[in-house]
């Protein structure tokens, strides 16, 4: 089919084929169309790594400060006091 858009070309290595399987055993539907399967593992690949991405951003944000005053002000500096000259 003509299109403007880049085209890629995907070997079926064994991780490949093995993704597929995986895919094509949650959507038995597009078994016998790999394209639309790879279209369909693409989507939700890119699906789980933003939900993974928020989920990293929401712990960051939940924990930020958590340490907070859990140090005096000067332990660093007491601290490099102990270190050999």
């Amino acid at each position: 089919m003509p299109t403007a858009r880049p085209r890629h070309t995907i070997t079926e290595t064994d991780p490949v084929h093995a993704a597929m399987a995986t895919a094509a055993g949650r959507w038995p539907e597009l078994r016998d169309r790999p394209g639309e399967l790879l279209h369909r593992l693409i989507a939700e690949g890119h699906r789980a790594l933003r939900e993974s991405a928020d989920a990293r951003r929401a712990a960051v944000a939940d924990t930020a400060g958590a340490g907070t005053g859990a140090y005096g002000e000067h332990y660093l500096a007491e601290l490099r006091e102990e270190w050999p000259a």
